[in-house]
């Protein structure tokens, strides 16, 4: 449950991030000498690293959560 809401964030945050950085992408082609202002190779490889740390940082929490019983967590409560 924890990973699925990381990975609904990651997606969204990738999608609207993707979107964002190829708009800002063409208003600096005018300042950038012989370059592109749209790598998708760089898009891409941002767009994965950042997905696999969200995913890394979600899982401990998970994993923490998977462990406790269950019993024992709504005595708690």
């Amino acid at each position: 449950m924890i990973l699925r809401h990381v990975a609904i964030m990651v997606l969204v945050g990738s999608t609207i991030g993707l979107a964002a950085a190829a708009w800002l992408g063409r208003l600096a082609e005018s300042m950038l000498y012989q370059l592109k202002g749209s790598d998708p190779g760089v898009l891409v490889a941002a767009g994965v690293s950042l997905a696999l740390v969200a995913l890394g940082a979600g899982f401990i929490p998970a994993y923490r959560a998977s462990r406790i019983d269950p019993m024992r967590a709504l005595r708690y409560e």
